[in-house]
């Protein structure tokens, strides 16, 4: 429902990114090809950087009603990765559009690592 919609009704709809973000995230653990999205590198001599800003593998930016989305993932060893890329950009924006009635402009992915066999039942 637009929110143009929702206004004839007498009240309004706001979605949070938190929102969105779990729809990314549940779009990319069905993606076959994928391992995950791309865990947040700890390391002793980053921790006073990351107490500053936080690092997150899904972040969305929203203006005007148009999201931009970037995501970072990991991908199984031996897939084509502009192959997978393309099929997960368009399932998460179809996926995001679908559920919440937001305008997806961009699904930007940051291919952050591989999983190799042995690594993938980790991620």
């Amino acid at each position: 429902m637009q929110e143009n919609e929702m206004n004839k009704f007498g009240g309004s709809l706001k979605i949070s990114h938190d929102v969105v973000a779990s729809i990314v995230e549940y779009t990319v653990k069905e993606m076959e090809g994928v391992a995950g999205l791309a865990p947040v590198a700890s390391s002793p001599s980053l921790t006073w950087f990351l107490e500053k800003q936080t690092v997150k593998p899904v972040s969305i930016s929203i203006s005007d009603g148009v999201a931009v989305i970037d995501v970072r993932v990991c991908v199984r060893s031996g897939v084509k990765i502009p192959e997978v890329a393309r099929k997960l950009q368009y399932s998460i924006k179809e996926a995001v559009q679908n559920m919440t009635g937001i305008v997806v402009s961009k699904v930007n992915l940051h291919i952050a690592g591989i999983a190799f066999s042995d690594e993938a039942a980790a991620v």
